[in-house]
């Protein structure tokens, strides 16, 4: 498994450039486990369903992925306060982190963007 390169607030992961909206780090450990179980469990039901061609499975499995997602905070409403704006699929070099993202070493940034 490879590492994430998280935002300095820890509100996203960065992936190819990219801004992706990370888990809310106050959930419990419980809960965690019990979303993260699920995404999983809706990622290998949406492989299968793709695979079989079966559309209704398609949107169930679909529906049990973002369900798994909203629940670990990674979907849906932020679950940060302070009212600061969604970021979520943004450029990195197009966001407020640009600064902070070019002040990284280029081997940093050439690993996100593998």
């Amino acid at each position: 498994m490879t590492s994430e390169l998280m935002t300095p607030d820890g509100r996203y992961i960065v992936v190819q450039g990219r801004l992706w909206r990370a888990a809310n780090p106050t959930l419990s450990a419980e809960r965690k486990v019990r979303h993260m179980r699920a995404l999983l469990n809706g990622r290998r039901a949406l492989k299968a369903a793709k695979l079989s061609g079966d559309a209704a499975a398609i949107t169930d499995a679909r529906r049990m992925v973002t369900l798994a997602q909203v629940g670990l905070g990674e979907r849906g409403q932020v679950w940060w306060k302070d009212g600061a704006p969604d970021l979520h699929r943004t450029l990195v070099k197009n966001s407020p982190y640009a600064p902070w993202f070019a002040s990284l070493d280029a081997g940093t940034q050439d690993a996100q963007a593998a």
